[in-house]
């Protein structure tokens, strides 16, 4: 029998990956459909310590290593796992189609995928019922990742919400396509015309930004948000839970979140839920 090592022998834990939850698609990649309530390590589809990001959708999970491979597992029936084909998934399974394009991030929508590749190209893949893939004239699903090809430009960050998503280009320009805000900003903003990149089937450039420099885009169920290399936030979109630190219900334009919300402090990161916001603010962690 082999003898553990003491605390002052053990070297670093190495690592691992867990997943719990809800698991109808199996989404967990645990390889069943079960939910699970207590965290359950993954099989090591992939060497824990490489990975790079990690996200999820309405039923859907993606793992980005550090190598550029994406993996992906769960609901798939709008072919948003990229794999070709519309079966449920419940093992991470890599996206061969991809395989040589090294990915940079991978933003998961409720049944769409948006992904940025290494170069600044971005694909997507799932369904399009509401322009949500950025391309108008495509078919209403992608079982394959496809190029939005009208983001000529260079692409540093993505994100994606319910059915809109985002894109910010290296010159930190925003982009937003898709149609998933414009039912609310309709009822919320009775007699009002919605700016076009609300009502957008392709990448439509966003307004009222043109005087910063994106360098990040997050996106929640309806709200957006932009942060600045001047650590400035811009938000818009549904505020219903008052996620855009507004009075106002909708914003259908961005809008700056005074700095006084923040203790005067610039913001360096961002993240968004489903319906919040979290910042982080002062010096960022280095990564080695």
């Amino acid at each position: 029998m082999e003898r553990e090592p003491r605390a002052s022998e053990a070297g670093p834990a190495a690592a691992a990956l867990f997943a719990w939850g809800a698991n109808s698609y199996g989404q967990l990649g645990l390889g069943h459909k079960e939910d699970v309530l207590l965290p359950q390590q993954l099989n090591d589809f992939c060497k824990p310590g490489c990975v790079r990001r990690i996200t999820g959708g309405g039923g859907h999970s993606a793992v980005v290593t550090d190598g550029g491979s994406l993996f992906v597992c769960g609901l798939n029936k709008d072919g948003q796992l990229g794999l070709g084909h519309t079966e449920d998934v419940l093992y991470f399974t890599p996206c061969r189609s991809l395989l040589g394009c090294p990915i940079q991030q991978v933003a998961c929508g409720w049944d769409f995928t948006i992904i940025l590749t290494g170069n600044g190209q971005v694909l997507s893949c799932g369904s399009n019922s509401f322009g949500q893939l950025g391309v108008p004239h495509g078919p209403r699903r992608c079982v394959v990742p496809q190029a939005i090809e009208p983001l000529r430009e260079k692409v540093v960050s993505i994100a994606a919400g319910l059915r809109h998503a985002l894109a910010a280009t290296a010159s930190g320009i925003v982009f937003q396509w898709g149609t998933g805000l414009a039912s609310s900003g309709r009822r919320l903003c009775p007699g009002e015309t919605l700016p076009l990149f609300l009502t957008a089937k392709e990448p439509s450039r966003v307004t009222g930004l043109e005087d910063s420099k994106a360098t990040c885009v997050v996106a929640g169920s309806d709200h957006s948000a932009s942060l600045t290399d001047a650590g400035e936030l811009y938000v818009w979109g549904s505020n219903k839970h008052g996620q855009l630190a507004s009075q106002a219900a909708f914003l259908p334009v961005p809008q700056k979140i005074e700095a006084h919300c923040f203790q005067h402090e610039k913001v360096t990161a961002v993240w968004s839920g489903w319906t919040h916001l979290v910042a982080q603010t002062g010096l960022l962690w280095l990564r080695a």
